[in-house]
């Protein structure tokens, strides 16, 4: 019995994280992965039963990992990036979403037939655009700048507030069941939740005390707020029902805007533990499901569904949104876009059986309208966000642009050439004199550490599909690509060579820093001093008659591909260890000696005259 409980454990973590990978790998929503293994894994195949292999710890297992899923969104509300936030951002969180609640609890009892408590509830759970969900399509549809960080922010945001909301009205239905005067429901509400708020933030600035006092070794940082979690969660519900949920919530905030210096490693560490129950939660919760649950739905709950999709967001966006300086076009796209994700599912399974129990018995229609939900969302505005970008003008013509991380004579130069194939680069340093150069030649530039908090906020770096790291501090090279990688992908961050390179391995480290760029490994003095010997970048576009080949052959021995500029507008870097291949229709960047630009250019203009001589004798 023991043994068969284990494997469908790690059955269940098996099929949520690979429904994970394989959705990154094929650019398929997760959601939808995961519903599709869970459904086979449960009411297709039975290998999965979850009510009758964890019993009584079913709820509170799916509890703790909710509670655990909330902190998570916690920890990403930063208070200061709000506060500088657009305006459009804010009224869709301050007014947007309690009017989307209101629309959407009358949407549910009126057009839904759901009895006025459950509504009200599931109306505050429709609040909820999940980060995980909508991330993956701004990737996909390539949106323009704003409408794309009103949707992300109002995804971070709204994710544990509709929870939040759900866990109020839960409160209220509970006291409403027994028939307790508005006064001691009213009282009892604000206890809850003062209780909640006091001891998240308490147990909070707990953890940061003994952080920032060195009470606590580092290796056992991520472990303490993962128990102070489960404390804060199951000490708030035993002095107010389900308030924990809220408490915990609190926690996040109060450590995710703390300055504790270990935050970065804390986050990674809860991204990934949040992975991992996000996924198996929502196999669990599919899992539960039974082809009875989806017969019960009827015509009324598709009218609901069409309602939320058609009525209730676009009427609380555009409400919300009114007095601001967001365009028509990019309104009405917000109010289009709006997929409901993991938590919004994960929510309703924990309310749905609590309301069962004191009596509300539609409550059992939340866990099945909820993936309903779900699917129409993410099918609808998966499959036309970029169709309707297109239409609106609002599709990005940007490339994923190179972020390079300090300013010189090359980097200057490399920005320049950059920009000439139409890929955007930026120059960050935080020396403004150093600069100076780059903004006397209209290069983009960002002044400030850009490791530090400010620089989060304020530098989007969603915009970056590469980093160059290229000061003249190896270790602080190093270190930016290394801070970065999660960001932007340990195989998209890059930095020069050493000062001192070796090879022995004591003196190198296979685990910080990025890729050493160009086949040479040159160092920063040494691409200054070939700067000042009058080096400069070259763009070859390859063609039938002068390929990849023909450009090997006719370069200068001394010069170096830097890049490799795909036809389809990927990028290929070269490194101290790979030289990227290139086809007809790339181009190739190179960093070329003086006397080397005449030479291929000559070359290829040969290439290109004998292609013409020969079409023409071919021609009768």
């Amino acid at each position: 019995m023991a043994e068969g409980l284990v494997l469908k454990i790690a059955l269940i973590l098996v099929l949520g994280v690979g429904a994970q990978w394989a959705a990154w790998r094929y650019q398929i929503p997760a959601i939808v992965l995961l519903a599709v293994v869970g459904l086979i894994a449960g009411p297709a195949t039975g290998v999965l039963q979850p009510a009758q292999d964890f019993g009584p710890l079913l709820q509170p297992a799916i509890g703790v990992a909710v509670a655990v899923i909330l902190f998570e969104g916690g920890m990403s509300l930063h208070l200061g990036s709000l506060k500088g936030a657009a305006k459009a951002v804010r009224r869709l969180i301050v007014i947007g979403a309690p009017v989307g609640w209101f629309f959407g609890a009358v949407a549910a009892h009126f057009i839904g037939g759901l009895s006025p408590a459950v509504a009200i509830l599931f109306g505050g759970l429709l609040v909820v655009t999940g980060p995980t969900v909508i991330a993956p399509m701004l990737r996909q549809a390539r949106l323009s700048h704003r409408p794309a960080a009103v949707l992300r922010w109002e995804g971070i945001v709204n994710d544990p507030v509709g929870a939040l909301f759900a866990v109020l009205t839960y409160e209220i239905a509970v006291h409403w069941v027994l028939d307790q005067p508005l006064i001691v429901v009213a009282g009892g509400l604000a206890m809850g939740v003062a209780v909640a708020l006091a001891l998240g933030v308490a147990i909070g600035l707990g953890c940061i005390q003994a952080f920032q006092r060195g009470w606590v070794p580092e290796f056992l940082k991520a472990p303490l707020v993962l128990g102070a979690i489960l404390l804060c969660f199951a000490v708030s519900n035993l002095v107010y029902d389900e308030a924990g949920l809220l408490a915990v919530t609190a926690l996040g905030m109060t450590i995710g805007n703390s300055r504790v210096s270990s935050l970065d490693e804390l986050r990674r560490f809860k991204e990934y533990v949040t992975t991992a129950l996000v996924s198996s939660v929502f196999v669990v919760l599919t899992a539960t499901l039974t082809w009875d649950s989806f017969s019960a739905l009827n015509w009324r709950h598709l009218a609901f569904i069409a309602a939320i999709l058609l009525l209730v967001r676009p009427a609380a966006v555009l409400l919300s949104t009114l007095g601001t300086p967001l365009p028509w076009k990019e309104r009405a796209l917000v109010a289009w876009i709006a997929p409901r994700g993991i938590v919004a599912v994960a929510v309703a399974g924990l309310f749905a059986t609590k309301l069962q129990v004191v009596g509300f018995e539609d409550a059992a229609l939340l866990v099945p309208l909820a993936f309903a939900i779900v699917f129409a969302t993410v099918v609808a505005h998966g499959f036309s966000i970029g169709w309707l970008a297109k239409v609106l003008g609002l599709v990005s013509t940007r490339r994923p642009g190179i972020l390079i991380v300090g300013a010189s004579r090359w980097t200057v130069a490399l920005s320049r050439a950059l920009k000439d194939l139409d890929v955007p680069a930026i120059i960050a340093d935080g020396d403004w004199h150093r600069l100076r150069l780059a903004r006397q030649q209209n290069v983009p530039t960002y002044f400030g550490e850009v490791l530090s908090e400010v620089t989060e906020h304020h530098l989007e770096f969603n915009a970056f599909g590469h980093l160059i790291a290229a000061t003249p501090n190896d270790a602080y090279n190093a270190l930016v690509c290394t801070d970065l990688a999660p960001e932007l992908g340990r195989t998209n961050v890059y930095q020069t060579g050493c000062h001192e390179a070796s090879d022995h391995p004591r003196r190198r480290s296979f685990t910080l820093g990025g890729k050493t760029l160009l086949r040479s490994g040159a160092d920063t003095d040494d691409l200054e001093r070939r700067m000042l010997a009058g080096w400069t970048f070259q763009k070859t576009r390859l063609t039938g008659a002068f390929t990849f080949d023909d450009f090997l052959a006719n370069r200068n021995a001394d010069a170096e591909i830097l890049l490799v500029l795909k036809h389809d507008g990927r990028i290929v870097f070269a490194t101290h260890k790979e030289r990227p291949k290139a086809a007809e229709g790339d181009v190739v960047l190179s960093f070329v000696p003086p006397e080397s630009r005449r030479k291929t250019g000559d070359a290829a203009a040969a290439s290109l005259a004998n292609a013409d001589a020969s079409v023409k004798a071919k021609v009768p």
